[in-house]
């Protein structure tokens, strides 16, 4: 009777044990993959954050472009009226 009660107590221990166990793994999965989910979630932002900051530079850059081309225009329409002044210029000596 004895030996009965300390071998179903034996038992007991065990699949307690083994639960406990199983109970950890399990835990321990849930956290790997919470911390996989972390870092995807980090990667995915740092991306995105990346992704703008190049589409700022490249908004940036098309910007300076703009504003050379309007410098040079200004530059060749003045180039063009001081060659008109000097043209009438001419003219009138010429008169």
């Amino acid at each position: 009777m004895e030996r009965e009660l300390s071998y179903e107590t034996l038992k007991e221990e065990e699949e307690e044990e083994e639960e406990e166990e199983e109970e950890e793994e399990e835990k321990k999965k849930k956290k790997k993959k919470k911390k996989k989910k972390k870092k995807k979630k980090k990667k995915k932002k740092k991306k995105k954050k990346k992704k703008k900051k190049k589409k700022k530079k490249k908004k940036k850059k098309e910007k300076e472009k703009e504003k050379e081309k309007r410098e040079e225009e200004e530059e060749e329409e003045e180039e063009e009226e001081e060659e008109e002044e000097e043209e009438e210029g001419r003219e009138e000596e010429q008169n």
